[in-house]
């Protein structure tokens, strides 16, 4: 499987599951620190605007969805669940496998194939995904190709920062795959 289409299984994952959170509970506390389910969403819809601006060149000064940004949420105020897919509707003509094979320009970076970046908004969606999973009770069981490739992009690249993921935490012996990934990424799974 390749970067893009991990990059729709990955999407594709976390819509479902955003598709499935009780309404009462968008405002419950998630396994990230200081953000609540509502908040995750709004932090992954922001990457995919995000992602979809540097297909098609718009600008996009958006700050709020950022990592460690303390209110992401504000993104999907009224139902997340529906701005989810408002989202993914209006920036899927741009998020194609053409668009993400552009080369665009990054700030201090120049100019990178979009490509190089995926794994960034893979990685962000496929844990996320579990995060809201966890946060609400449902049970997710995550692609194994794009959490096998999520693992080797995560430890090739130096992330460990608070505003990106916890303390790496030591896995249970015999842990699978999946949960080798979240607790390298600071998640108790």
């Amino acid at each position: 499987m390749d970067l893009v289409e991990q990059y729709f299984v990955a999407q594709d994952g976390f819509g479902a599951v955003v598709a499935e959170v009780p309404a009462r509970r968008w405002d419950a506390p998630s396994p990230c620190a200081a953000w609540t389910v509502r908040d995750i969403v709004g932090h992954v819809l922001w990457g995919r605007h995000r992602l979809a601006a540097w297909v098609t060149g718009a600008d996009y000064p958006e700050t709020a969805g950022e990592p460690g940004a303390p209110n992401p949420g504000v993104l999907c105020a009224g139902d997340p669940a529906w701005e989810w897919r408002v989202a993914f509707e209006a920036t899927a003509p741009a998020l194609t496998r053409a668009g993400l094979a552009r080369v665009t320009s990054v700030a201090d970076a120049g100019g990178v194939p979009l490509t190089t970046l995926l794994p960034a908004f893979i990685s962000d969606a496929l844990v996320h995904t579990w995060d809201i999973a966890q946060a609400v009770g449902l049970t997710v069981t995550l692609d194994p190709a794009v959490v096998k490739a999520t693992d080797e992009w995560v430890r090739s690249i130096p992330l460990r920062r608070p505003e990106f993921f916890g303390p790496e935490r030591t896995p249970p012996a015999g842990a699978d795959e999946t949960t080798r990934l979240l607790a390298f990424l600071g998640r108790a799974a």
